[in-house]
């Protein structure tokens, strides 16, 4: 299995290597998943990201196992592989907000931090003197971005909220998962396995963040930003949405096939599953020459898109009793010679030695140092490519607290015997 490989270090890279966000500091207040997310895409771009954590326990995924990354030995850690999904290129530094000296602490490294990134629910941080009000008054520079479930604003601005229901509330639940039978309930509706409103939180945090870094460059000043999970799993169904707009016909389900394209779906083969599709007509006719059933191509109910989709179930039923004579691999030959859109469905397995995703480099592992207790953590690339500012891979998924001295001492000046007496007294 290819990959790319990467250790640990922290030291500094030259500025050309570093990533175009290499001369902005981050404090990362979040965890979970939303947030992590945002704060990683920043760090893999160059930003230095220290991760405040609760003493003792940390970020709540730290203990989501199993699985559990392993130390040099091949022992488990304490360390779960979803906290290593989006933690890593940080700094963990641990700090009790509810002491008045954690507080200051953290109120110290926002003075010197261009972003701070936050999910913790609305008014909580306001309770310590870190929210936006009072840390702009410490640093008016600082972009302050607040991730929460339904925005700082509304009816429901207070209530916790999580992926699951932001999915079922924001409509994608909905139009997810296979349809009902003719004769009634039965398909039921799905949630997307992944956290799909964390990740796209997370990702419209960071756009959001760099937009106004970039409104910073005019202004001098920094600003607050809001973004809820409810907002953005509706704004993903937007295409979805149009229709309901124009129509107000509630979309349906309709599994692993294609509302305004038909066939553009998985279909059974002889040794399993396959996506098969037909963009246009006349990727149609290639599909049905491929097929060997040209006239399927000259059928009236299946000739044009409209066609085609008036009549789903007579096409998917003509076309599967043709695909399941033969392999996925038999398929795979004929399609891609005639330039039918297609693709197997993969296992996790499949699709690390998939020769595109190894080319790409999809698998980067990373090395904790000896002190971290060692070993290899695999993680996934960022998807973004750069010609002259890479994205670079420099820290692993940090242990609790690795970083927590180095912090206090190099950003706030702190003496080694000052960072034993906060971590004897429990405030780090």
């Amino acid at each position: 299995m290819d990959s790319t490989n990467a250790n640990e270090g922290g030291l500094a890279a030259p500025q050309e290597q570093r990533g175009p966000l290499a001369h902005l500091r981050v404090l990362d207040l979040t965890r979970v998943l939303a947030g992590p997310w945002c704060t990683q895409t920043l760090a893999d771009l160059g930003a230095e990201v220290v991760k405040i954590e609760r003493p003792g326990t940390g970020d709540d995924t730290r203990a989501w196992g199993p699985a559990w990354l392993k130390d040099a030995q091949g022992r488990e850690t304490t360390d779960s592989a979803y906290f290593s999904s989006c933690n890593r290129n940080k700094h963990s530094v641990t700090v009790n907000l509810a002491t008045p000296e954690g507080q200051d602490i953290v109120r110290r490294l926002a003075a010197q931090s261009d972003i701070l990134v936050e999910n913790y629910k609305r008014g909580d941080l306001a309770r310590y003197g870190l929210d936006y009000a009072s840390l702009a008054q410490v640093n008016p520079r600082l972009v302050y971005c607040s991730i929460t479930a339904y925005g700082q604003d509304g009816p429901y601005a207070d209530r916790p909220g999580y992926d699951l229901l932001c999915q079922a509330e924001g409509g994608l639940m909905a139009i997810n998962g296979h349809a009902d039978p003719p004769e009634g309930p039965g398909g039921g509706p799905t949630k997307v396995a992944i956290a799909v409103t964390d990740v796209l939180s997370g990702l419209n945090a960071t756009i959001a963040i760099l937009a106004a870094i970039e409104a910073r460059h005019r202004t001098g000043r920094g600003q607050s930003i809001d973004i809820a999970l409810l907002d953005s799993v509706v704004q993903f169904g937007a295409n979805q949405i149009a229709s309901y707009f124009i129509t107000g016909v509630q979309p349906g389900r309709v599994g692993n096939a294609h509302v305004n394209l038909a066939p553009y779906q998985s279909f059974r083969v002889a040794d399993g599953y396959m996506i098969v599709g037909a963009g246009n007509d006349g990727q149609w006719r290639k599909l049905c020459a491929a097929m060997e059933v040209p006239e399927l191509a000259d059928d009236p109910r299946f000739r044009e898109m409209k066609d085609r989709n008036a009549h789903r179930p007579q096409l998917v039923e003509a076309m599967e009793a043709v695909l399941v004579e033969r392999t996925m691999d038999e398929w795979s030959k004929r399609f891609l010679s005639a330039g039918v859109p297609h693709a197997p469905i993969n296992t996790y397995a499949q699709v690390f030695s998939h020769p595109q995703v190894q080319h790409r480099g999809l698998r980067v592992d990373l090395d904790r140092p000896p002190e971290q207790g060692g070993g290899r953590v695999a993680t996934v690339a960022s998807p973004m490519r750069f010609s002259e500012t890479p994205v670079t891979y420099r820290m692993a998924p940090p242990a609790l607290g690795a970083s927590t001295e180095r912090v206090l001492s190099e950003w706030l000046g702190y003496a080694a015997e000052d960072c034993a007496r906060l971590k004897q007294q429990g405030i780090v």
